[in-house]
Protein backbone atom coordinates (compact mmCIF):
# COMPACT_ATOMS: atom_id res chain seq x y z
CA UNK A 1 0.00 0.00 0.00
CA UNK A 2 2.94 2.32 0.46
CA UNK A 3 4.85 4.03 -2.29
CA UNK A 4 6.79 6.38 -0.05
CA UNK A 5 10.38 5.60 0.79
CA UNK A 6 9.92 7.48 4.06
CA UNK A 7 6.95 5.42 5.11
CA UNK A 8 8.76 2.25 4.16
CA UNK A 9 12.04 3.12 5.87
CA UNK A 10 11.85 1.00 9.02
CA UNK A 11 10.40 -2.31 7.84
CA UNK A 12 8.50 -3.69 4.90
CA UNK A 13 4.72 -3.53 4.94
CA UNK A 14 2.84 -6.73 5.74
CA UNK A 15 0.42 -7.95 3.10
CA UNK A 16 -0.98 -10.48 5.59
CA UNK A 17 -1.78 -7.80 8.17
CA UNK A 18 -3.29 -5.51 5.55
CA UNK A 19 -5.54 -8.24 4.17
CA UNK A 20 -7.11 -9.04 7.55
CA UNK A 21 -9.68 -6.43 6.52
CA UNK A 22 -9.61 -7.02 2.77
CA UNK A 23 -13.30 -6.39 2.10
CA UNK A 24 -13.38 -3.15 4.10
CA UNK A 25 -10.19 -1.87 2.47
CA UNK A 26 -11.37 -2.79 -1.02
CA UNK A 27 -14.79 -1.10 -0.89
CA UNK A 28 -13.33 2.42 -1.31
CA UNK A 29 -11.41 1.13 -4.34
CA UNK A 30 -14.71 0.08 -5.90
CA UNK A 31 -16.36 3.38 -5.00
CA UNK A 32 -13.51 5.35 -6.56
CA UNK A 33 -13.57 3.30 -9.75
CA UNK A 34 -17.32 3.83 -10.08
CA UNK A 35 -16.62 7.54 -10.63
CA UNK A 36 -14.03 7.03 -13.40
CA UNK A 37 -15.75 7.90 -16.70
CA UNK A 38 -13.43 6.23 -19.24
CA UNK A 39 -14.93 3.23 -20.99
CA UNK A 40 -12.04 1.73 -22.97
CA UNK A 41 -8.65 2.79 -21.59
CA UNK A 42 -5.61 1.16 -23.15
CA UNK A 43 -3.21 1.55 -20.24
CA UNK A 44 -3.88 1.73 -16.49
CA UNK A 45 -1.37 2.06 -13.64
CA UNK A 46 -2.40 1.20 -10.09
CA UNK A 47 -0.21 3.45 -7.95
CA UNK A 48 0.49 1.77 -4.61
CA UNK A 49 -1.29 -1.41 -5.62
CA UNK A 50 -0.59 -3.15 -2.31
CA UNK A 51 -1.37 -6.88 -2.39
CA UNK A 52 -3.35 -6.50 -5.61
CA UNK A 53 -6.86 -6.16 -4.22
CA UNK A 54 -7.40 -2.79 -5.94
CA UNK A 55 -5.75 -4.07 -9.13
CA UNK A 56 -8.25 -6.93 -9.25
CA UNK A 57 -11.07 -4.38 -9.05
CA UNK A 58 -9.56 -2.52 -12.00
CA UNK A 59 -9.19 -5.72 -14.03
CA UNK A 60 -12.80 -6.69 -13.41
CA UNK A 61 -13.97 -3.49 -15.11
CA UNK A 62 -11.25 -3.21 -17.75
CA UNK A 63 -10.25 -6.79 -18.70
CA UNK A 64 -8.76 -5.72 -22.04
CA UNK A 65 -6.55 -2.90 -20.74
CA UNK A 66 -2.80 -3.15 -20.19
CA UNK A 67 -2.81 -3.05 -16.40
CA UNK A 68 0.28 -2.41 -14.28
CA UNK A 69 0.60 -2.32 -10.49
CA UNK A 70 3.44 -0.63 -8.63
CA UNK A 71 4.26 -0.42 -4.92
CA UNK A 72 7.34 0.31 -2.84
CA UNK A 73 6.73 -2.75 -0.64
CA UNK A 74 8.39 -5.99 -1.79
CA UNK A 75 6.03 -8.02 0.39
CA UNK A 76 2.98 -6.37 -1.15
CA UNK A 77 4.28 -6.94 -4.68
CA UNK A 78 5.14 -10.55 -3.89
CA UNK A 79 1.56 -11.12 -2.71
CA UNK A 80 0.09 -9.31 -5.74
CA UNK A 81 2.17 -11.41 -8.15
CA UNK A 82 1.10 -14.65 -6.47
CA UNK A 83 -2.57 -13.61 -6.44
CA UNK A 84 -2.78 -12.26 -10.01
CA UNK A 85 0.23 -13.80 -11.76
CA UNK A 86 -0.83 -12.83 -15.28
CA UNK A 87 -0.60 -9.09 -14.54
CA UNK A 88 2.50 -6.89 -14.39
CA UNK A 89 3.67 -5.79 -10.92
CA UNK A 90 6.91 -4.13 -9.88
CA UNK A 91 8.56 -2.52 -6.87
CA UNK A 92 8.70 1.23 -7.51
CA UNK A 93 8.80 4.46 -5.51
CA UNK A 94 6.42 7.21 -6.55
CA UNK A 95 9.10 9.85 -6.17
CA UNK A 96 11.19 8.33 -8.95
CA UNK A 97 8.57 6.43 -10.95
CA UNK A 98 8.27 7.37 -14.62
CA UNK A 99 5.73 5.64 -16.89
CA UNK A 100 7.26 4.03 -19.97
CA UNK A 101 4.35 5.14 -22.16
CA UNK A 102 1.26 7.37 -21.90
CA UNK A 103 -1.20 6.22 -19.23
CA UNK A 104 -4.94 6.64 -19.70
CA UNK A 105 -5.79 6.06 -16.03
CA UNK A 106 -3.63 6.62 -12.99
CA UNK A 107 -5.48 5.11 -10.06
CA UNK A 108 -4.52 5.12 -6.39
CA UNK A 109 -6.28 3.56 -3.43
CA UNK A 110 -5.00 5.05 -0.12
CA UNK A 111 -1.38 5.88 -0.88
CA UNK A 112 -0.81 9.61 -1.24
CA UNK A 113 -1.38 10.29 2.45
CA UNK A 114 2.04 8.73 3.09
CA UNK A 115 3.89 11.34 1.05
CA UNK A 116 4.81 14.79 2.38
CA UNK A 117 2.22 17.50 1.81
CA UNK A 118 3.97 19.32 -1.05
CA UNK A 119 5.67 16.20 -2.33
CA UNK A 120 2.38 14.42 -3.03
CA UNK A 121 0.93 17.26 -5.10
CA UNK A 122 4.13 17.51 -7.13
CA UNK A 123 4.01 13.78 -7.87
CA UNK A 124 0.37 13.96 -8.95
CA UNK A 125 0.97 16.96 -11.21
CA UNK A 126 4.13 15.43 -12.68
CA UNK A 127 2.32 12.22 -13.59
CA UNK A 128 -0.74 14.03 -14.89
CA UNK A 129 1.50 16.06 -17.20
CA UNK A 130 2.46 12.81 -18.98
CA UNK A 131 -1.14 11.79 -19.66
CA UNK A 132 -3.00 12.25 -22.93
CA UNK A 133 -5.93 14.64 -23.13
CA UNK A 134 -8.96 12.98 -21.57
CA UNK A 135 -6.84 10.80 -19.33
CA UNK A 136 -7.97 10.32 -15.73
CA UNK A 137 -6.10 10.65 -12.46
CA UNK A 138 -8.22 9.12 -9.68
CA UNK A 139 -7.21 8.70 -6.07
CA UNK A 140 -8.66 8.35 -2.60
CA UNK A 141 -7.03 8.89 0.78
CA UNK A 142 -8.08 8.41 4.39
CA UNK A 143 -9.25 11.62 6.04
CA UNK A 144 -9.03 10.30 9.57
CA UNK A 145 -6.30 12.22 11.39
CA UNK A 146 -8.97 13.87 13.55
CA UNK A 147 -10.72 10.59 14.35
CA UNK A 148 -10.25 9.10 17.86
CA UNK A 149 -8.28 6.18 16.42
CA UNK A 150 -5.55 8.55 15.24
CA UNK A 151 -5.84 11.30 17.84
CA UNK A 152 -5.37 8.69 20.58
CA UNK A 153 -2.48 7.17 18.67
CA UNK A 154 -0.68 10.50 18.81
CA UNK A 155 -1.64 11.10 22.45
CA UNK A 156 -0.29 7.69 23.41
CA UNK A 157 2.94 8.42 21.56
CA UNK A 158 3.35 11.80 23.26
CA UNK A 159 2.57 10.70 26.82
CA UNK A 160 4.68 7.61 27.40
CA UNK A 161 8.37 6.86 28.05
CA UNK A 162 8.75 6.46 24.29
CA UNK A 163 7.80 10.10 23.62
CA UNK A 164 11.31 11.22 22.67
CA UNK A 165 11.77 8.26 20.34
CA UNK A 166 8.46 9.00 18.59
CA UNK A 167 8.55 12.79 18.58
CA UNK A 168 9.00 13.07 14.81
CA UNK A 169 6.57 10.29 13.89
CA UNK A 170 3.33 10.99 12.06
CA UNK A 171 2.07 11.94 8.66
CA UNK A 172 1.33 15.31 7.12
CA UNK A 173 -2.22 16.59 6.97
CA UNK A 174 -3.76 16.36 3.53
CA UNK A 175 -4.61 19.34 1.37
CA UNK A 176 -8.14 20.68 1.67
CA UNK A 177 -10.57 20.04 -1.20
CA UNK A 178 -10.12 23.66 -2.31
CA UNK A 179 -6.32 23.32 -2.31
CA UNK A 180 -6.54 20.12 -4.34
CA UNK A 181 -8.94 21.71 -6.80
CA UNK A 182 -6.79 24.80 -7.23
CA UNK A 183 -3.64 22.72 -7.79
CA UNK A 184 -5.15 20.28 -10.29
CA UNK A 185 -7.62 22.44 -12.20
CA UNK A 186 -4.98 24.16 -14.41
CA UNK A 187 -4.12 20.68 -15.77
CA UNK A 188 -7.70 19.43 -15.91
CA UNK A 189 -10.91 19.92 -17.83
CA UNK A 190 -12.77 18.70 -14.75
CA UNK A 191 -11.92 17.97 -11.12
CA UNK A 192 -14.49 16.09 -9.05
CA UNK A 193 -14.18 15.63 -5.29
CA UNK A 194 -16.37 13.77 -2.84
CA UNK A 195 -16.15 12.62 0.74
CA UNK A 196 -17.50 9.43 2.32
CA UNK A 197 -17.49 8.13 5.88
CA UNK A 198 -17.54 4.36 6.26
CA UNK A 199 -18.65 2.77 9.52
CA UNK A 200 -16.87 -0.56 9.86
CA UNK A 201 -18.39 -3.02 12.32
CA UNK A 202 -15.41 -4.61 14.08
CA UNK A 203 -15.39 -7.46 16.57
CA UNK A 204 -14.03 -5.44 19.49
CA UNK A 205 -11.57 -2.68 20.42
CA UNK A 206 -8.64 -5.01 19.82
CA UNK A 207 -9.81 -5.26 16.21
CA UNK A 208 -9.31 -1.51 15.82
CA UNK A 209 -5.68 -2.06 16.73
CA UNK A 210 -5.42 -4.94 14.25
CA UNK A 211 -6.84 -2.62 11.59
CA UNK A 212 -4.41 0.23 12.17
CA UNK A 213 -1.46 -2.15 12.63
CA UNK A 214 -1.62 -2.67 8.88
CA UNK A 215 -1.31 1.05 8.11
CA UNK A 216 -1.35 4.10 10.40
CA UNK A 217 -0.01 2.52 13.57
CA UNK A 218 3.13 1.12 11.96
CA UNK A 219 5.27 4.28 12.13
CA UNK A 220 4.55 4.46 15.87
CA UNK A 221 5.28 0.87 16.87
CA UNK A 222 8.03 -0.07 14.41
CA UNK A 223 10.72 2.01 16.22
CA UNK A 224 9.85 0.48 19.62
CA UNK A 225 11.52 -2.41 21.40
CA UNK A 226 9.23 -5.43 22.09
CA UNK A 227 8.49 -4.43 25.70
CA UNK A 228 7.87 -0.82 24.70
CA UNK A 229 5.56 -1.94 21.92
CA UNK A 230 3.56 -4.12 24.31
CA UNK A 231 3.17 -1.24 26.76
CA UNK A 232 2.27 1.20 23.98
CA UNK A 233 -0.46 -1.08 22.63
CA UNK A 234 -1.85 -1.69 26.12
CA UNK A 235 -2.14 2.04 26.77
CA UNK A 236 -3.56 2.71 23.32
CA UNK A 237 -6.19 -0.01 23.81
CA UNK A 238 -7.27 1.53 27.11
CA UNK A 239 -7.76 4.88 25.40
CA UNK A 240 -9.70 3.30 22.54
CA UNK A 241 -12.02 1.56 24.99
CA UNK A 242 -12.88 4.93 26.47
CA UNK A 243 -13.52 6.56 23.10
CA UNK A 244 -15.51 3.91 21.19
CA UNK A 245 -18.63 2.58 22.91
CA UNK A 246 -19.60 -1.03 22.32
CA UNK A 247 -22.77 -1.59 20.30
CA UNK A 248 -25.76 -3.72 21.31
CA UNK A 249 -24.10 -6.87 19.96
CA UNK A 250 -20.74 -6.11 21.59
CA UNK A 251 -19.09 -4.97 18.39
CA UNK A 252 -17.48 -1.58 17.78
CA UNK A 253 -18.19 0.84 14.93
CA UNK A 254 -15.03 2.37 13.49
CA UNK A 255 -15.80 5.55 11.59
CA UNK A 256 -13.44 5.90 8.64
CA UNK A 257 -13.74 9.06 6.49
CA UNK A 258 -12.13 9.12 3.04
CA UNK A 259 -11.58 11.83 0.41
CA UNK A 260 -11.97 10.97 -3.28
CA UNK A 261 -10.62 12.92 -6.27
CA UNK A 262 -11.13 12.31 -9.99
CA UNK A 263 -9.34 14.69 -12.37
CA UNK A 264 -9.70 14.59 -16.16
CA UNK A 265 -6.67 15.79 -18.10
CA UNK A 266 -7.22 18.77 -20.41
Amino acid sequence: MSTSATANAAHDWSATQYLKFKDERTQPARDLLARVPLQNPKTIVDLGCGPGNSTAVLESRYPDAHLVGIDSSPDMIKKAKSTIPHLEFSVQDLNSYEPSKPVDIFYSNAVFQWLGKEERINVIKRLMATQPSGGVFAFQVPDNLDEPSHVLMRETANSGPWATKLQSVGRDTFQSPLEIYDQLKPLSSEVSLFHTSYYHSLENHEAIIEWVKGTGLRPYVDPLEPQEKEAFLKEYLKRLQGAYPSSVDGRVLLKYPRLFVVAIKQ
